[in-house]
């Protein structure tokens, strides 16, 4: 395994991950276009080979975990799968969705596993709400309410808030793991209306209240709230909103999806039923899997690479997410709902 993009999700997330499976994977090199901090993670880590130039990591590995910017999780992709490498892409997919339709005609030429790591998927919760959806204990899903909200929140760090090099802001980096959670539980329906509003308005105001670190309101330019309503060919609805910086009492992260017999809600997990003339409600006293989405997501990548389990995230479902995400953007600059193909 390679790694490219030495920064905070690869060392927090990735590579931890990736050593607590050390009898399947081995962490071989790591690239970063700044040398200090590519040499400073391999010795942290025990990663034999360093680069600097993406290019240089191919002919070492079988495959790589690409962490880097948004700008460029594309152009590496591609060509990693080029190369004849698998490729774990962080989310989102792409910048939009012509990267992302590149993206999958190079996997699809290659015949090499890509993957985007969407891992609240994941998620103890997330698991248990798909088998009860898949075991009908819902009945048709029809409609989803999403939020994905954290109070004063704006990731002061990293390039999270640099439009050329993101595409944007609490929607491309945030609120897209529930998008693609959200379409996950209702079966990966196409989207085929969306309707949605972006604002950065607080973000722009002088002395700003924020808990994670410092950002220039003068030069802020992408967006801290987002709402929208997506309609699907089903007929299933989908309500959502997402903020890094909402004015609320405190961050709030739910997924409801109802259905014609009942309902489930996680984040906690609880299952709403109309049954046996009753009205239920019920709660899971132990739920099965990985404590770590994280170690899940790098589990099933691996065992997909080594052609023993079927990807959970595939890059067709997350093409349709990067839709989604692209139609809100010019719902909201046009002031009208889109209409996708």
């Amino acid at each position: 395994m390679g790694i490219i993009g030495g920064g905070g999700i690869a060392q927090d997330r990735h590579i931890p991950a990736y050593q607590l499976l050390s009898k399947e994977v081995v962490l071989e090199a790591i690239c970063d276009v700044n040398e200090a901090t590519a040499q400073t993670v391999a010795e942290t880590f025990g990663i034999r080979h360093v680069f600097t130039d993406y290019h240089d990591i191919f002919e070492h590995v079988d495959a790589v975990t690409i962490c880097t910017p948004n700008k460029f999780h594309a152009e590496i992709t591609i060509a990693a799968l080029e190369a004849g490498v698998h490729v774990l892409c962080e989310k989102p997919m792409a910048m939009n969705t012509e990267e992302c339709e590149a993206m999958i005609e190079a996997a699809n030429k290659s015949g090499k596993v890509l993957s985007i790591a969407y891992h609240y998927r994941y998620m103890k919760d997330s698991q248990a709400a798909k088998t009860m959806i898949q075991k009908n204990e819902i009945g048709e899903p029809i409609v989803a309410r999403v939020q994905a909200l954290r109070r004063r929140k704006v990731p002061g760090w990293g390039v999270f808030t640099n439009k050329e090099l993101q595409g944007g802001g609490s929607l491309i980096d945030y609120g897209c793991h529930f998008l693609d959670l959200s379409l996950w539980l209702l079966g990966n329906p196409k989207p085929v209306e969306v309707s949605g509003t972006t604002y950065n308005h607080l973000s722009k105001m002088q002395n700003q209240v924020n808990q994670w670190g410092t950002f220039d309101h003068e030069t802020f330019e992408v967006d801290d709230h987002v709402t929208a309503y997506i309609r699907f060919c089903n007929g299933a609805s989908l309500l959502f909103e997402t903020s890094w910086s909402a004015n609320i009492k405190e961050d709030k992260e739910t997924v409801s999806i109802s259905g014609h017999t009942g309902g489930v809600d996680l984040f906690p997990f609880e299952m709403n039923q109309a049954k046996h003339g009753m009205l239920v409600n019920s709660q899971a006293d132990w739920l099965p899997g990985e404590d770590s989405p994280g170690v899940a997501q790098i589990k099933n990548f691996i065992n997909s690479c080594l052609g023993k389990e079927e990807l959970v995230v595939k890059p067709d479902e997350a093409l349709h997410v990067s839709k989604i995400i692209d139609a809100i953007y010019e719902s909201s600059d046009r002031g009208q709902s889109i209409q996708l193909k």
